[in-house]
């Protein structure tokens, strides 16, 4: 009888461009156009102080590679080792190819499986699952999973609501088989008829860029939205692991806005004290946020070995995930 087979993380690993810029960095920029924001203001409503941008001639990729050398590294292993490589982003180098072959590329892992998935700040939790699966079932053996953004790049400066909101950074893990389970469970979903609340309206055609090029938000819309899905995600991971919300030791929600996790513990029962918010300090990262929280939080030791954590995420699309496991 063939031995059942897992998947579990073996390492993490982040990056933020060195460029942070606080509230009143924001502020200042905004004012020179004549639009009035403040720190208060986006404190009150968001729950963030900074965020990293990114400087010019830097693209997603770059910021994925330092990531993944980081992860790498953490999990003490050769890139040579890994089969596939998996990118979650919605700010890719180019339209093609992906910027899992750029990182591919940069990293020298020639050969391997290498394709972007595409949920925006879903993201990350999409490419878990999914490499998650092609390890269960033996496509791969090791793999890296990365959320990098750069959404500095197509964030409306006119509009106070959206572009204090947003910031640029990558999170990494090697997800890697097991003979026990690492990764518990996951869930997936998406719903097309909100396609509007939460896009970026434009594309590529003839050499021309048609629509607009720049983030559009329903904040109200998403916010309803958002605290919904991912109460009954969370609880659905939960059930098909036969797990229950007292076992989990750590909730790693999407960092979109503090009102967003705040409303999410609160509603699954989660005392404030094991819920990860990076938010603060890097703003929405859209598909890195969940990866950098994660590495962030090991790395500072409040996340150890044998704890289970929660993972979900939330965003365009719309779309929305969970995933549930032991580190």
């Amino acid at each position: 009888m063939t031995s059942a087979r897992y998947s579990r993380i073996a390492g993490t690993g982040s990056y933020l461009p060195p460029r942070r810029l606080t509230n009143d960095d924001i502020a200042a920029q905004l004012a020179r156009d004549g639009i009035e924001t403040s720190d208060t203001w986006i404190v009150e409503r968001t729950g963030i102080r900074a965020r990293h941008f990114v400087a010019d001639g830097v693209n997603c990729s770059d910021l994925a590679v330092a990531a993944a050398r980081a992860a790498l590294e953490a999990a003490d292993c050769d890139v040579a080792s890994v089969d596939l490589i998996i990118v979650a982003t919605s700010t890719p180098d180019m339209v093609f190819p992906s910027t899992a072959c750029l990182v591919q590329q940069k990293l020298g892992a020639a050969g391997c499986a290498a394709f972007d998935v595409q949920a925006v700040c879903s993201g990350f939790v999409y490419a878990l699952s999914v490499a998650d699966s092609m390890i269960r079932t033996g496509t791969a053996q090791r793999a890296l999973v990365i959320g990098a953004e750069v959404f500095s790049r197509i964030l409306d400066f006119k509009d106070r609501t959206t572009c204090v909101l947003f910031g640029d950074g990558a999170g990494a893990v090697v997800l890697e088989a097991s003979r026990s389970p690492g990764l518990l469970s996951s869930e997936l979903h998406a719903d097309g008829r909100h396609v509007d609340i939460l896009c970026v309206p434009g594309t590529v055609s003839g050499g021309q860029v048609l629509g607009d090029p720049l983030l559009k938000m329903d904040g109200p819309a998403v916010f309803k939205l958002a605290v919904g899905v991912l109460e009954d995600v969370a609880r659905s991971v939960l059930d098909k692991a036969g797990r229950t919300t007292g076992d989990v030791d750590w909730l790693i929600p999407h960092q979109a806005n503090i009102r967003i996790l705040q409303s999410t513990a609160k509603r699954l029962k989660l005392p404030f004290d094991k819920l990860v918010v990076t938010v603060d300090e890097h703003g929405n990262t859209s598909a890195a946020s969940i990866p950098l929280a994660l590495d962030v939080s090991i790395r500072s030791g409040k996340i150890a070995r044998g704890d289970t954590v929660l993972l979900e995420g939330v965003g365009g699309g719309f779309t929305w995930g969970a995933v549930l496991l032991d580190f």
